[in-house]
């Protein structure tokens, strides 16, 4: 599968190369102007969009139409000012996406995991849970099944609606390991007995 990685910082590239590693072709899109975020997203059957939630406005510009009638993974976390919760509870990062790009297969993922955990989907020898949230069952399907693919345990958590939820998981992971000092070799594992 074409996948169009839009951003290159630590998540982008680490879910990048867990992606390479089971057989996806990723082209990067970025501020770069050798590899523009459109013609990435104009090129991929699936585009991931792993920016900072400051600048997840301006990357939905930049992917336009392209995204119109594809699966579009949210990975973004929506940090404010001190690592605050910017919007949630009433709507969700992801949700500001699918409005800005009514067109495309919004579905949150991989948000609730640490960067260095993304290639593999592991810790050690344990399985992370990949949570994902999408309104279009098909565009989710496509994704728990690259989650799985990486090394994930994919976790269907219901609609984007649910994205309300998710980014403040991924906040208080990333509490956990900075603010109480656990470190990022840390995750979360849902257990079902």
């Amino acid at each position: 599968m074409r996948i169009a990685m839009i951003g290159k910082g630590n998540v982008g590239t680490a879910l990048g190369s867990g992606l390479q590693r089971v057989g996806h072709e990723i082209r990067y899109g970025h501020r770069d102007p050798d590899e523009p975020v459109g013609d990435a997203a104009t090129w991929g059957d699936v585009i991931v969009v792993a920016v900072p939630y400051s600048e997840l406005r301006s990357a939905a510009i930049e992917i336009g139409k392209a995204a119109d009638g594809k699966p579009l993974v949210d990975v973004t976390n929506a940090l404010g000012p001190n690592m605050q919760l910017a919007v949630g509870f009433s709507t969700s990062a992801a949700e500001e996406l699918q409005g800005w790009l009514p067109n495309a297969r919004v579905v949150k993922a991989f948000n609730t995991i640490f960067a260095q955990n993304q290639s593999s989907g592991k810790l050690g020898s344990l399985k992370l849970s990949a949570f994902v949230a999408g309104d279009d069952p098909a565009a989710k399907r496509t994704v728990m099944r690259l989650a799985t693919e990486i090394g994930f345990e994919p976790v269907d958590v219901g609609g984007l609606n649910k994205a309300r939820y998710l980014e403040p998981m991924g906040i208080l992971l990333i509490g956990l390991g900075f603010d109480l000092k656990m470190g990022t070799h840390i995750g979360l594992n849902l257990v079902k007995g």
